[in-house]
């Protein structure tokens, strides 16, 4: 019973993490439309990206004993699609300094991931101790994944604004680290439960800053549209007056 209640849990996970990787379409919908990335940061999914290969590592029969955290692989996996095709659009579509920043944070990411791996597999000789050494960098990066958020958060509280701070990224990222905490727990494994810890709280932080400055959010969206539209009836009335002119 306990066994099919933590794959139950698990398999929720799974939802809810898929959820949370698939929010960001679109944001970047969003910048592929306007061909800029404008404030968007993106720490937060190169963070996310270190986190997936570490624990697609983790749960892999390598590291943990057989396939007894098969779901941590299925998503883990997928999120390694998802981060990685989300910074080559943030690459594609950022300034010279941008991509620069990109490029010098990505490439300390992967070469991390393949020590790691290189090292769990052939330094030692027994899962206790893989999924010790990997579980610790996985737990360093769970933490750096879920405090990646804060750069984002600094900016909400300057400008006052939740425009750059999607409110989908941050419920889905509450469910999931709850309820991997929960299946951290019940498989007694707290190298999945520990960074949760951490996530659920910082997680609910955001969404405490999101509905402290929504509305403001919301006026300032309004204000713009109003203003796009005085802009297009201004042009409209300048084309009449051309068209008036040249008939004259």
């Amino acid at each position: 019973m306990e066994e099919k209640f933590r794959l139950a849990v698990g398999i929720m996970g799974n939802a809810a993490s898929m959820l949370l990787y698939s929010a960001p379409i679109f944001t970047f919908a969003r910048v592929i439309r306007r061909k800029n990335c404008e404030e968007y940061s993106c720490v937060p999914y190169i963070m996310a990206l270190l986190n997936c290969f570490l624990y697609t590592w983790y749960g892999l029969p390598v590291v943990s004993y057989k396939w007894e955290n098969f779901p941590v692989v299925t998503i883990n996996g997928l999120g390694i699609l998802f981060e990685l095709s989300f910074i080559l659009i943030y690459f594609y579509f950022a300034s010279t300094s941008g991509k620069k920043k990109v490029a010098m944070m990505t490439i300390p990411v992967v070469l991390i991931c393949c020590a790691g791996a290189l090292i769990s597999a052939f330094v030692f000789d027994d899962h206790g101790r893989r999924k010790a050494f990997v579980g610790s960098i996985g737990l360093v990066a769970s933490v750096a994944m879920y405090g990646s958020p804060l750069v984002v958060m600094k900016q909400v509280i300057e400008s006052k604004s939740v425009e750059f701070m999607p409110f989908y990224l941050s419920f889905f990222s509450f469910l999931a680290s709850s309820l991997w905490m929960a299946y951290g727990l019940l498989s007694h494994d707290l190298f999945l439960a520990s960074p949760n810890l951490v996530g659920s709280p910082l997680s609910i932080l955001q969404l405490l800053l999101y509905c402290k400055y929504r509305k403001r959010g919301n006026t300032d969206e309004k204000w713009e549209l109003e203003s796009d539209c005085e802009k297009v009836k201004d042009d409209e009335k300048a084309n009449q007056l051309v068209v008036t002119n040249a008939k004259d």
